[in-house]
């Protein structure tokens, strides 16, 4: 019986042999050879979309150009008609190129979801092939020399299966190595999966701020219209009365544009201490905040007193970058981490922005200096207006928005980082932007400019 036993046993270690060895050779062909299944018919699509957000995107910006003419011809009618005429025209432009873009994100990540599969299946034929392989060699163990010798007519048929095993063995590492080269894969491909997933949200969550800007353009111009019953005459003395009214226009705009936590005259004063500190335009800095937390109004809807464990700053912070930062923060100032309101996640990927600026822990503790040297506040809090309208502002100014020309692709990088220069970053900085020109219009009127 032992006899048979070991017979067996060869000749599964022969096919172990085999099966392991084309694994090692044939496994790594998977995900090439999925790299190179893409169809033409895709290809041509998403060439088509990308045309079509190029075209959309000359579009808005040929829009921005004719706003800009005409805020620089005199007050009239007929020029404030064609400024809402053309924001609401570039609104929907923006909302057709978000569209656009995660359209073609959705192909993205169906053909990413699709390698993280082709991965897995990999992995999961290496496993096979590496447990045959090591139950061979197990049943092998089992047995005294001397009992695998007497199975054997000549000493070097022996020897030749002595030879296989150390083959087996090698190639068993071989495989160990292809596995973990295989997993890496596998977590570098579900880690872009995240990141295409997130910024689809985030797309989003920006259209649906373009869609609110749209309705709100199309209300100005039906008032605009309602007001001066398109007459210029109207239109001149509607001008005059709103220009003389300083003080009414002052008090809606405490109410309208300010947060319970960050009324408007005290917005405004934190931001024109942090233009001293960093020569940023107060009217930016009033736009980046707005963009990012209606002035303080939602500083995150996570990490609440009664969330859940799936809400909470251990699940919603990226581990490796944001947990260690978040509990150093909080220990120096004294909070309670499991209390302050935090950034959900947008569907997927990470959340974990604090307070008005919206920092992320690890950006925060980058800045913490500069910050507490600019306030005086040692240690200064994110949760604090006035810290986080001049941590908004300092970082802003680094990455060039100390000048009016810089201030669009300031914005883009605040929001899209090192991708400020895709959609993602560019329909941000419109939005931005387009705060930024109410609050400008808003400060001149009550300065008397």
């Amino acid at each position: 019986m032992k006899r048979l036993l070991l017979v067996n046993n060869k000749f599964r270690l022969q096919l172990s042999i085999v099966a392991v060895t084309a694994a090692v050779i044939f496994g790594g062909w998977g995900v090439f050879a999925f790299a190179e299944s893409l169809s033409n018919d895709v290809v041509q699509h998403r060439a088509e979309l990308m045309a079509q957000l190029k075209a959309l995107e000359d579009e808005i910006t040929g829009f921005q150009k004719l706003i800009e003419q005409k805020r620089s011809e005199g007050a009239s009618f007929e020029r404030d008609i064609t400024i809402l005429n053309t924001k609401i025209k570039q609104t929907q432009a923006q909302i057709k190129a978000i569209n656009v873009q995660i359209s073609s994100l959705d192909g993205k990540i169906g053909e990413k979801q699709l390698t993280i599969n082709q991965i897995s299946s990999k992995i999961n034929r290496e496993q096979l092939s590496l447990a045959e392989a090591l139950r061979s060699l197990n049943e092998f163990d089992d047995y005294s020399i001397i009992e695998i010798l007497m199975s054997y007519e000549k000493i070097s048929d022996y020897l030749g299966d002595v030879d296989n095993i150390d083959i087996v063995q090698k190639t068993l590492q071989e495989s160990f190595d292809v596995l973990r080269d295989t997993k890496k894969q596998q977590e570098v491909a579900r880690d872009d999966l995240i990141d295409q997933k997130q910024e689809a949200g985030q797309l989003k969550s920006l259209q649906v701020i373009a869609q609110s800007q749209l309705l709100k353009n199309e209300k100005d111009k039906q008032t605009l219209l309602k007001e001066t019953k398109g007459k210029e005459s109207e239109y001149k003395k509607v001008v005059t009365v709103k220009q003389k009214d300083a003080a009414t226009i002052r008090a809606q705009l405490f109410l309208l544009q300010g947060s319970p936590s960050i009324p408007f005259e005290k917005a405004v004063e934190y931001a024109e201490r942090a233009h001293v500190k960093t020569g940023v335009r107060v009217a930016f800095i009033l736009g980046v905040i707005a963009q990012e937390s209606d002035l303080g109004r939602n500083v995150g809807q996570c990490n609440l007193p009664d969330d859940p464990p799936e809400y909470k700053w251990q699940k919603i912070m990226k581990p490796s970058r944001d947990q260690a930062p978040y509990l150093d923060i909080t220990s120096r100032l004294g909070l309670d981490p499991n209390l302050m309101p935090l950034s959900c996640p947008m569907s997927v990927g990470y959340g974990g922005a604090m307070g008005p600026a919206q920092f992320i822990p690890s950006t925060w503790l980058m800045y913490e200096s500069k910050i507490a040297a600019a306030t005086g506040h040692k240690p200064p809090n994110p949760w604090s207006p006035e810290d986080a309208f001049m941590a908004s502002a300092i970082y802003l100014g680094e990455i060039g928005a100390n000048t009016v020309a810089g201030e669009r692709m300031a914005a883009a990088k605040y929001f899209a980082g090192s991708n400020w220069q895709g959609s993602l970053g560019r329909t941000y900085a419109n939005q931005v932007l387009a705060k930024v020109e109410l609050y400008q219009d808003q400060i001149d009127i009550i300065s008397g400019q």
